[in-house]
This record gives C-alpha cells, structure tokens and sequence, in this order.
C-alpha cells in the first residue's frame, strides 16, 4: 500500500486528466519511473509556461502517449526535479499533499510541499 507525504494511504490526484507513470490516477511509483512522477499538483500557466520552456510541452496533445495535453487547474503528477527545478525557479505550482507519493521526500522537504499545499 503506497503512503503519501503526511504517512496515509495514498489518495488519487486525477482521473480526468488521467495521471499518473502508469496513467492510473495516482502518483505511485516504480524502478522503471525514472522521472519519479510523485508530486500531485495543480497545474498553473506559469508553471506550464515554465516547463514548455525547459523542453516539456504540457499543453499540445499527445494521443500517441494516452496525453490530451494540460490546462491551468488541472491535477497533474509531476516528476520531483522537475517540481524541485520549478520551486528554484519561483514557479511551483500548488500541490495536493495527500496525493504526493512519500517518495517525493527523497528530493525536497515536507516543508517545502507543505509552503505550496492548496
């Protein structure tokens, strides 16, 4: 049983858009996740802006990969550098902690989450 950052059960981040490494709707994790997709966040258009601009366009769909592309208040699981990278940067989006995989703690603090908790 996967457990979140606050040491409970793991809750779903979203369905619609479905998330998640193995598109589930979860942040739960595995070895083969090498982007470590285990923050739950509510997408801004900052953080979308930000991440088009490091390489990672979220917003163009992608049916191929099951991905209809994100819009500013949709649920999302973002990779933890990729969150720890935007943090740094001044534009992490709000995340839901009770859907954050305890596995995020291995790259940033409780705290850090918990200062961008909706």
């Amino acid at each position: 049983m996967a457990l979140n950052v606050l040491g409970e059960t793991l809750r779903a981040c979203s369905y619609d858009p479905l998330t998640g490494y193995f598109r589930d709707g979860c942040c739960s994790t595995s070895a083969e996740d090498l982007g470590t997709h285990v923050i739950c966040t509510r997408v801004t258009a900052a953080f979308l802006a930000f991440s088009r601009e490091r390489g990672n366009d979220l917003v163009t769909p992608r049916p191929e990969w099951r991905f209809a592309g994100l819009k500013p208040g949709d649920r999302w699981c973002l990779c933890a550098l990729r969150w720890k990278e935007a943090l740094d940067a001044g534009a992490a989006p709000p995340v839901v902690l009770d859907s954050t995989h305890e596995r995020a703690l291995a790259y940033v603090t409780l705290e850090q989450l918990q200062s961008h908790a909706l």
